[in-house]
């Protein structure tokens, strides 16, 4: 039923591919298709619609918007969720930029597709709530669950003997996957460990944090 349902998701020639083309990215949120041929980026490299009619400019307001929108659908976000790590973010002592990708960086569904666990960050999260992951040897299936440097993951034992576990060991031994320098993973043992949070000097924004921050300071 799990695999099933996601194959359906991820085949789906839905809004996600809009999503993206919007953005004027890849935001990676159809796993292997964004990296082939067929990722309507490199297909459609234009925003929807914008073949048919002209697009105005943007004001300020509208930019700081994208910016906000792009940052969020990466990550698989309801605005709620986003707005919510957003204010969290900015009350904290610091470089602003640095703690939000920090806090977004170390969700579980995020680790989960950074570890090359799943295709895409909507899978990881569905792994995780499906109960999948060990995080230091306990059952986690909260996909917004926040790890802090040294936690580990790995597969519940009961879920080893799943196709889609065992394809990945498959998967993870006949290709060499990149893997964040902040991360470790043992292919072998189908385990990762959080090294460090990761910071803008690891992870790039995929939007201006200065935008959004001016747009919710509107």
């Amino acid at each position: 039923m799990l695999l099933s349902h996601y194959n359906f998701i991820m085949n789906s020639t839905g809004p996600k591919c809009k999503l993206c083309r919007r953005a004027g990215k890849k935001l990676f949120l159809k796993g292997e298709r964004c990296f082939s041929a067929k990722c309507a980026v490199v297909k459609k490299p234009y925003a929807p619609g914008a073949h048919s009619k002209p697009a105005g400019a943007m004001s300020e307001y509208g930019k700081q918007l994208a910016q906000k929108q792009t940052l969020k659908r990466f990550y698989r976000l309801s605005e709620r969720q986003f707005k919510k790590y957003f204010e969290d973010s900015v009350r904290r002592e610091g470089n602003f930029a640095d703690i939000m990708i920090g806090r977004l960086e170390t969700r579980l569904d995020n680790i989960v597709y950074r570890l090359n666990f799943s295709d895409s960050r909507a899978q990881g999260r569905q792994l995780v709530s499906h109960g999948f992951f060990l995080v230091n040897g306990k059952t986690v299936n909260i996909p917004s669950f926040s790890l802090k440097p040294g936690d580990q993951i790995s597969f519940r034992p009961s879920r080893e003997g799943r196709a889609y576990v065992k394809n990945l060991q498959e998967k993870l031994a006949n290709k060499k996957q990149e893997t964040p320098g902040w991360l470790e993973l043992d292919a072998k043992k189908m385990a990762g460990k959080l090294v460090m949070t990761p910071t803008t000097a690891e992870v790039t924004p995929e939007a201006n944090p200065q935008a959004i921050v001016e747009f919710y300071s509107r």
